[in-house]
């Protein structure tokens, strides 16, 4: 069924549990027997606050959704603890964690009604049926989803059998509520509206959440803190801008956004700041600590932060540049830019048509040198 702007649902009225705070320490996971077979995760430390919503990032393999497997006890860590509210909960069973987990799948009961599924797990709690129908009602409004109460889920839209998977899962009033990247069966309209919603949910309710995905976007917009893993390990915890402006590596400015990598040298470094030559001009650009004078570095240089002005030069170089091919967004539009420091993506947002260029076209190239980041080499794992 397609989804309406009445789906838009009204305030929650759900009662929640007290958030728990949740602690991982030394976790680690080698699957099989062999001791020297390279960990799915690697000995990661975190600590995530009550109400927080922290999202596990990263490619597939990472780790992520091992991760989340432990914390729900789906699988046994081979070491390390997982503590909820200071109690260590390595060896309880998932069913008697405070948790509830909204799968990929939806993992709906096709021969239960959506009011049925969403009451599954209180009647496994043997409350009784009065307290039962409030607590669900309370759910399904929360969605909006009364009116479907006596379908089955195959009567229901992707989005809609997602929603009743969330209400299925909060009506449980879990300390901690897990995503196993349950926006991925979506169509992309649907996802943006999908965020929002479990946006608005977890911060109306204050349930501490734990979201894994391979999507940026979801991690960026729907975080207070991102982590970012890779081959076990994690990379790089902070705040969605704090992750997209001073990326912990090369690897994270990559993975989170777009960027360009400019190959430059730090001529010299003094706190946070270093000096660089780059398309034929210096530059004084901020610095990651690791790197060091004299040493190659690699310029991380968003495409929203480089500027193009038309030229009457007729050849690459310096601070010259030529247009490859542009693409018109309606609210942007994309240049792809051969430079003497290589091709260059520039995002140039809500240009009026005298600001475009033609393809072919030498235009002066720059940046904004505050909004660039200087990275080591030694941060980049295929250096």
């Amino acid at each position: 069924m397609p989804e309406t702007a009445t789906d838009a649902a009204p305030p929650i009225d759900i009662p929640a549990a007290t958030p728990g705070r949740l602690s991982l320490r030394r976790l680690r996971k080698v699957y099989g027997d062999d001791p020297k077979a390279a960990p799915a995760v690697d000995d990661i430390d975190l600590e995530i606050e009550p109400g927080e919503f922290v999202t596990l990032l990263g490619p597939s393999g990472c780790g992520k959704t091992t991760t989340l497997r432990m914390i729900a006890g789906f699988e046994a860590p081979t070491a390390g603890e997982i503590e909820l509210d200071g109690q260590i909960i390595n060896r309880v069973a998932p069913n008697h964690r405070p948790m509830a987990m909204v799968f990929q799948s939806y993992a709906l009961f096709p021969h239960l009604t959506v009011f049925d599924n969403v009451a599954y797990g209180l009647k496994l709690k043997k409350l009784k049926s009065a307290q039962v129908k409030e607590q669900v009602e309370a759910a399904l409004a929360s969605m909006n989803l009364q009116q479907y109460a006596d379908r089955a889920p195959h009567q229901l839209s992707g989005g809609q059998q997602q929603r009743v998977a969330l209400a299925r899962a909060l009506v449980m009033r879990p300390k901690v509520l897990l995503f196993d990247e349950p926006l991925s069966n979506l169509d992309a309209k649907l996802r943006v509206q999908m965020r929002r919603e479990i946006r608005r949910l977890q911060q109306q309710l204050g349930i501490t959440s734990i979201f894994v995905t391979h999507d940026q976007d979801e991690a960026m917009t729907l975080s207070d803190r991102i982590v970012v893993m890779n081959v076990g390990v994690i990379e790089q915890v902070g705040t969605p801008q704090h992750v997209y402006h001073r990326p912990a590596s090369v690897f994270v400015a990559d993975f989170i956004g777009r960027a360009n990598f400019l190959d430059v040298t730090a001529a010299e470094v003094d706190g946070d700041r270093s000096r660089i030559e780059a398309l034929g001009r210096s530059w004084q650009v901020p610095t990651h600590p690791d790197v060091r004078p004299g040493e190659r570095a690699r310029l991380l240089v968003r495409p929203e932060s480089v500027r193009l002005q038309r030229s009457s030069a007729s050849e690459v170089g310096g601070g010259i540049g030529r247009t490859l091919s542009s693409m018109f967004y309606g609210e942007s539009i994309e240049y792809d830019v051969e430079t003497e420091a290589g091709n260059i993506v520039v995002a140039i947002a809500d240009p009026h048509e005298d600001e475009t260029f033609a393809e072919g076209e030498f235009v002066e190239v720059a940046f904004e040198a505050a909004r660039t980041y200087l990275l080591p080499l030694g941060s980049d794992p295929s250096s």
